[in-house]
């Protein structure tokens, strides 16, 4: 029976299911015992060795629950992201901005391997056989997006590789493969995990040889995930779709107001208190130019974490501490709201940048939570 993606998140893992338990249940043993029919025994050559280092029962019920593609997972994301490089060792890597752990991998790689960084924004003519194009999109920390189509044609055009960073765009609201990714990345730290509790990251490829190298190098880079990350993937996967749509939906309600406020022609109270602290928004639902490529891109929402640039650098960094529904903290993902002053984890951006990871509660709240955080802050720069 062909079932949809938003089922199978749910269903993938019960052939596995040994056990008449319906959660799966969690193994926490780092090594498992082999047949004890001496018939039964497969060596190494024909068979996975079940060692933590390459085999983990939970992790196993892991990966089915990210169809039509294989996954390979990791902990946390820097390290699949490194693994990805590992096996693909380009000469020439094609990024632009985005999340500055990717350039620090990046940087390592360049001083092992000789690796040269181009601008993403380079022209084809520059790219070689076997070159990455790494696209992150949506964009960290803006939430912009790029039309990942465009860069699969300039990079396959050349017999180049294109790898997709689609953290701010999970399974639901975007699937880069569609588009002509070869290679996909997901920090499942954020969306996958979505309860700010488990470290993980995934690469994802349509190519079976791919997968199959990758596979082979974990065993020696040694970065497998353990079984409590892998058992809190499979649970958090069940509500992925849920989640991920609820928490675009409001990020894009909260974004519309805001940029409504902002360009607004009307003096009232919320207009007037958003013109005097936001100086800009950015999120992938202002992009209205590129709309004809990118509802089909993220038809279900554009994802749920946009910026805010304040006025002045002080009033991003005291807002933060004057909200109460939003968590002052780094990363994103999880149900609950967070933002964040941006300076405090990336020395790279604009010291105004203030970092906004929508959750799931009710967007009026959200929105009236600013609302106060506002008010406060001007009544402190007035003080």
């Amino acid at each position: 029976m062909e079932l949809t993606q938003r089922t199978q998140a749910i269903h993938a893992d019960d052939d596995l299911n040994t056990t008449s338990d319906v959660a799966p249940p969690l193994h926490v043993s780092t090594t498992f015992r082999y047949a004890d029919d001496p018939k039964d025994l497969v060596p190494i050559a024909n068979a996975d060795v079940r060692l933590l280092r390459t085999y983990v029962p939970s992790s196993h019920d892991l990966q089915p629950h990210a169809p039509p593609t294989d996954i390979y997972n990791r902990s946390p994301c820097l390290a699949a992201l490194h693994a990805a490089y590992v096996y693909l060792n380009p000469g020439r890597v094609s990024i632009g901005d985005g999340y500055h752990g990717s350039h620090g991998v990046l940087n390592i790689q360049q001083k092992l391997c000789g690796t040269r960084m181009l601008p993403l924004h380079c022209p084809a003519s520059d790219l070689q056989q076997g070159d990455v194009i790494h696209l992150e999109t949506p964009l960290n920390p803006t939430g912009e997006a790029y039309n990942i189509a465009e860069y699969a044609e300039k990079a396959h055009s050349r017999g180049a590789i294109l790898l997709v960073d689609s953290t701010f765009g999970p399974p639901g609201l975007q699937d880069p493969f569609e588009w002509g990714a070869d290679i996909v990345m997901h920090s499942g730290t954020k969306y996958l995990g979505g309860h700010s509790d488990m470290l993980c990251g995934v690469l994802a490829t349509n190519k079976k040889q791919w997968l199959a190298g990758l596979r082979e190098e974990r065993m020696f880079l040694g970065s497998v995930m353990g079984n409590m990350e892998s058992w809190l993937g499979v649970r958090s996967l069940r509500t992925l779709d849920l989640r991920v749509k609820r928490q675009s939906e409001n990020a894009s309600r909260l974004v519309n107001w805001l940029d409504f406020c902002k360009n607004s022609d009307s003096r009232g109270e919320e207009t007037e208190l958003v013109k005097t602290v936001v100086e800009k928004i950015q999120h992938a639902s202002l992009q209205h130019e590129d709309m004809p490529w990118l509802k089909q891109q993220m038809p279900q929402g554009f994802g749920p974490v946009f910026a805010i640039w304040a006025k002045e650098e002080r009033m991003a960094r005291q807002l933060p501490s004057l909200l109460t529904l939003f968590h002052h903290a780094t990363s994103l993902g999880g149900v609950e709201s967070l933002i964040e002053w941006r300076s405090m984890s990336d020395r790279t951006v604009d010291s105004r940048v203030l970092r906004v990871s929508v959750g799931v509660e009710d967007w009026e709240d959200l929105k009236a939570d600013l609302m106060r955080g506002f008010k406060d802050l001007l009544r402190k720069q007035e003080a």
